[in-house]
């Protein structure tokens, strides 16, 4: 049996446990939250040498912004894991209930999904927000963070292992895979006796190869080509700032805007106001050519892929359009399903945009930032799925949960 496989079956058993802990689950949670803010100097100092070791294989600055942890993030950790405490247990709640014309009582329940297994790249708040929102569901998980992040990662997860066993539950319902070679994200895909479903959490080559290679079942996530189209009657002032906020404000998370539309009959007005504000931030412009004859030479020359590309950088692609048709065939087009926004005071466009545009969240006159689980009231979420099957959006605690029924009877039989 390998190592995965070993702690594939501690899962299991620790699983067990968890799908009727009740109460004890939010004592767990409220304990590591206590343990990760003790531990702050063990997990900044783990920090360091994977910050160090980042710098030195030349990581870019913004990538370096996902990994760093800082005393203020620490305690953003800390505070996720109690507020996803705060929140209605799940489990066992009731979601419809009927009785059948032959007596049959049938309820159905919420039921925890069992193992959850997950994949993620270079955010060590990840391995935080993931156990808190397995465990208040009442999922045991399996955390294989990247190797950017090994040293945080495991501060992390050993000081949350000992907050558990502390709290009454098993230490397994908390692991963390040590090996970060690909050799262990394949075996993980394959692991389909231990784990019930796995999620990547990162850039689009690695969800691309969870989804295409997995034998367990996968939630998709997190792949984020936004847009941002400029519509002609759109508040100039508006646009400007609803596009700094969604390209610069942080650009390495999967909710920054990577791709900016604007209708020609306005291009010539906005494009420049646009353009003022990003320089602050020095962001590279990759533009269509009637982009280039508006701004000039200081936009590099788009090429095909930069409209599918998910730069998670300061740098933005931008197209002017002929109309509000145009831009929805280019976002149909190159769109990952996350999140769309317009910018726009032609209520009749403004609604169409909402109807027509297949994404997670559409937006009208607001930043494409918002998109966070936090943002929309529903607490800490896990990444947002980008399908359309069990989950769509933000994925909170509810979301990492399954239904069963439940049927009373008093001897009938078929």
């Amino acid at each position: 049996m390998t190592i995965l496989e070993q702690m594939g079956q501690k899962a299991k058993e620790a699983a067990r446990a968890l799908a009727v802990a009740g109460a004890k689950k939010d004592a767990a949670l409220l304990k590591m939250a206590d343990a990760i803010e003790a531990h702050e100097a063990e997990i900044l100092a783990a920090n360091e040498k994977d910050l160090q070791a980042a710098r030195e294989s030349g990581m870019r600055k913004s990538m370096l912004d996902r990994l760093a942890l800082t005393s203020a993030r620490i305690a953003g950790m800390a505070q996720g894991v109690r507020e996803v405490a705060a929140q209605e247990d799940p489990i066992g709640q009731v979601v419809s209930g009927f009785v059948r014309p032959n007596g049959l009582q049938i309820q159905r329940v919420r039921v925890p999904l069992g193992v959850i297994g997950i994949i993620y790249e270079a955010r060590p708040n990840v391995t935080a927000d993931a156990a808190a929102l397995c465990l208040k569901a009442g999922n045991a998980v399996i955390l294989r963070g990247g190797k950017e992040a090994i040293h945080s990662n495991t501060a992390v997860a050993e000081a949350m292992r000992q907050a558990v066993e502390e709290a009454g539950l098993p230490a397994d319902c908390i692991q963390l895979v040590q090996d970060t070679t690909r050799a262990s994200s394949i075996e993980m895909m394959g692991l389909t006796d231990y784990l019930d479903v796995l999620i990547p959490r990162g850039g689009a080559g690695l969800i691309r190869s969870v989804v295409e290679n997995s034998h367990v079942p996968v939630i998709q996530t997190g792949v984020g080509n936004c847009h941002v189209y400029v519509d002609a009657s759109a508040d100039i002032d508006m646009a400007a700032n609803i596009v700094f906020n969604a390209k610069t404000s942080r650009p390495s998370v999967c909710n920054a805007m990577e791709t900016l539309l604007v209708h020609q009959d306005i291009a010539g007005q906005a494009l420049p106001a646009i353009k003022a504000r990003l320089d602050a931030k020095q962001v590279e412009l990759r533009g269509c050519e009637r982009t280039r004859a508006i701004l000039g030479d200081c936009v590099v020359p788009a090429e095909e892929e930069d409209w599918g590309r998910e730069y998670l950088d300061y740098i933005l692609a931008v197209k002017v359009v002929d109309s509000f048709e145009d831009a929805l065939a280019h976002i149909a087009a190159y769109s990952s399903g996350h999140s769309e926004a317009i910018i726009t005071n032609d209520y009749a466009n403004a609604r169409a945009f909402t109807e027509r545009v297949d994404a997670a969240a559409v937006y009208v006159n607001a930043s494409t930032r918002f998109t966070d689980g936090g943002e929309f009231g529903c607490g800490a979420e896990i990444g947002i799925s980008t399908q359309k099957l069990h989950a769509r959006g933000p994925m909170g605690v509810r979301e990492l949960t399954s239904t069963k029924f439940i049927i009373m009877g008093n001897g009938q039989i078929r």
